[in-house]
């Protein structure tokens, strides 16, 4: 790949932490360290007065100032606010989002020079709003992104590289089948890809938005919190810096039991103390059932892949979570082969973000691209719609879950009455029927139709759904020239004046445009 001013750079926004990395002169992905000479920023920020602080300083003050502390804000991600306020106030969970990403950009430009074009990565299993959402705290945080890919999706890319499918010339000898097993900090996905040559088709995936290394974190701080208890009489979790600490202690334990046998966790509260020694046999037997849990979505989506084991050549494994023995344990014994542990749990995510950066850097400048990715989406797309058979709400399913993207779909609607002067398409992600069993992305809605249109015209209602997992809808009405491309309006989402006055007070960039969101702090 020709050198191109514009670096390509990579970001994984992860939960708990956060990667940025970018291809060297030769191609080759390359982590980029934080300001505290670190590859990995903890995804914290604290927020005190005028005063932002993100990463390792601000995991500190989770045992000081705890109110002021907002961590595992990618679990908030498409939601109005997060889910607490921060010195008293709410705030957007894209901010918080976008103060990671900031640093991670005035970071990285002292080691690479000044950059907006990046590839953010996401879950798999996040759906349209969240997507919308983590692209918007891009943008606040000064970023132009010109993509979001999965981070199952990206970790494979990683491992094609390392295996040498992307050098010039290279190529793998024959398809190979991956399983990409994928729990961080915060989420849990797990795709199915077929790799050919250089071209890099997910098959199936699946996931659990909110489940991670940090719900292992909280079986920990429970048992302590509960010991604690039953010796003293009083809970240490009423203090939020004390619970603060205990959550420092139990992650701490947790990745010491990945190495050793038992590990002491001492807890502090009102002029007492307690030590708890706490064997991995233990851990392991008080999370099984999370264990569980990612067991049974990894069976799921090799059905829905149409696979058996004896047909996935690697199982991948990736995200800090996956230290754990137990993780790779239960792999072994369900699939009957060992997890592929070859490429970093923690930096392959950002890596295959950064060669698909040079990717569309590359096309952008009219080259021929390195590789391929075709991905999935994760959750079927419908339009609430009346039952004719039983004038009932359901979803009318346009693309169904693990359809090959972008894809395009269309469907025929009917109007109820005569006269009908509007159209409102509401748009839902989710497999059931029901249309409240499903996530609402949003809205559109078409006003203005003509005079005394009969009932029953019929409205075609087409979705475009890109393989960043961005959806645009068209609506178009029978028998005029009504044929239109809405934007969706989103219940959560930032409207554009108050992205632009975020992106100023984040990150110092213009535009600005001071709005003040109901409910919401505004800079």
């Amino acid at each position: 790949m020709a050198a191109s001013k514009q670096p390509a750079v990579g970001i994984d926004l992860g939960t708990t932490f956060s990667v940025a990395a970018c291809l060297d002169a030769a191609g080759h992905p390359q982590t980029l360290v934080n300001a505290e000479g670190e590859r990995l920023t903890p995804s914290v920020v604290l927020i005190e007065d005028d005063e932002v602080v993100v990463g390792k300083e601000a995991v500190k003050a989770m045992g000081t100032d705890m109110a002021h502390v907002a961590d595992c804000a990618k679990r908030d991600v498409g939601q109005r606010t997060f889910h607490k306020p921060l010195g008293g106030r709410p705030y957007p969970p894209e901010a918080i989002e976008a103060w990671v990403l900031n640093k991670l950009r005035l970071d990285t430009q002292k080691l690479i020079g000044a950059y907006q074009k990046v590839v953010v990565t996401v879950p798999a299993y996040f759906d349209e709003v969240r997507r919308k959402a983590t692209q918007d705290a891009g943008y606040i945080a000064g970023f132009d992104v010109m993509d979001i890919i999965n981070e199952p999706t990206a970790a494979a890319v990683a491992f094609g590289f390392q295996r040498g499918f992307l050098a010039e010339g290279g190529t793998s000898r024959q398809r190979l089948r991956i399983l990409v097993y994928d729990l961080g900090g915060g989420t849990f996905d797990v795709t199915v890809m077929e790799i050919t040559g250089r071209d890099f088709v997910a098959l199936a995936t699946d996931g659990d938005v909110r489940l991670g290394g940090r719900d292992w974190d909280q079986r920990l701080v429970d048992c302590v919190a509960e010991d604690f208890v039953r010796k003293h009489g009083v809970d240490p979790r009423e203090d939020p810096n004390v619970e603060g600490r205990m959550w420092r202690e139990c992650e701490d334990a947790k990745r010491t039991l990945s190495v050793r046998s038992h590990a002491l966790i001492t807890s502090e509260f009102g002029g007492h103390v307690a030590r708890l020694d706490m064997t991995r046999a233990q851990f392991e037997e008080m999370t099984l059932d999370l264990l569980e849990r990612t067991a049974f979505t990894t069976r799921q989506t090799l059905q829905a892949a149409g696979l058996d084991w004896s047909q996935i050549d690697r199982i991948l494994l990736v995200g800090g979570a996956t230290r754990m023995p137990a993780v790779v344990r239960m792999l072994r014994e369900l699939s009957g082969q060992d997890p592929d542990q070859s490429v970093s749990p923690d930096e392959a995510v950002a890596h295959g973000a950064a060669l698909h950066a040079g990717l569309l850097l590359a096309r952008h400048a009219g080259q021929a691209p390195r590789f391929q990715i075709r991905n999935v989406n994760s959750h079927s797309l419908g339009v609430v719609a009346n039952d004719p058979q039983t004038s009932q709400l359901r979803n009318a399913i346009l693309i169904p879950r693990n359809t090959p993207l972008p894809a395009d779909a269309r469907r025929i609607f009917k109007t109820h009455k005569r006269g009908q002067k509007s159209i409102l398409v509401q748009i839902v992600e989710g497999e059931s029927a029901a249309p409240d069993d499903c996530a609402p992305v949003g809205r559109c809605s078409v006003r203005d139709l003509p005079a005394d249109l009969p009932a029953q015209t019929p409205i075609e209602v087409g979705f475009r759904y890109l393989d960043n997992g961005r959806l645009s809808v068209q609506v178009k009405v029978a028998g005029t020239n009504t044929r239109l491309e809405h934007e969706i309006m989103r219940e959560n989402s930032l409207t554009t004046d108050q992205l632009n006055s975020w992106r100023k007070y984040v990150s110092g960039l213009p535009p600005v445009a001071r709005v003040i969101s109901d409910g919401v702090a505004a800079p």
